[in-house]
C-alpha cells in the first residue's frame, strides 16, 4: 500500500495550507475560525504521522540514519507548527519557534527529495 509517498505528501501539503490559513485567521482577529482550523490541522498532524510511520517502517532499511533524521525533522516541524499557533493564541513570542520551524522544514524537505523514495533532483 505504501510503495509511494502520495498520501504522505498530500497530508503534508494540506497540513501546511491549514497552518497558513490558521495564521491568517489569527492575524485577521477571527479566533473562533482559527480554533476550528487548528483542530482540523491536529487531525492532519495525526494523518501525517501515521503515513510517515508506515513509510518509515517499510523503507527505512534503505538508509536508516537519513530516514531517522527525516522522521525526527518531520516531528520537529509538526511540533513547531503547533507551538507557533498556541503561543500566538496566548500572545507570547514565536521568533525562536519560527527559526526552528524553517530550518527543520528545509532539512526535512531536502532529505525527502534526496532519499530513494523522493525525486531525483539532487542525484
Amino acid at each position: 500500500m505504501f510503495d509511494t509517498t502520495h498520501a504522505h505528501i498530500t497530508t503534508w501539503a494540506i497540513g501546511l495550507i491549514l497552518f497558513v490559513v490558521a495564521l491568517a485567521l489569527h492575524k485577521g482577529g477571527n479566533e473562533k475560525g482559527k480554533k476550528i482550523v487548528q483542530m482540523i490541522l491536529r487531525v492532519f498532524y495525526l494523518l501525517i504521522l501515521i503515513t510517515g510511520i508506515l513509510l518509515f517502517s517499510k523503507h527505512q532499511s534503505y538508509n536508516p540514519a537519513l530516514y531517522g533524521l527525516k522522521f525526527l525533522g518531520g516531528v520537529i516541524v509538526i511540533a513547531m507548527m503547533e507551538m507557533i499557533l498556541v503561543r500566538l493564541s496566548k500572545g507570547k513570542g514565536t521568533g525562536l519557534f519560527w527559526g526552528i520551524f524553517i530550518i527543520a522544514l528545509i532539512v526535512t524537505f531536502i532529505l525527502g527529495i534526496k532519499l530513494p523514495l523522493g525525486w531525483n533532483w539532487l542525484s
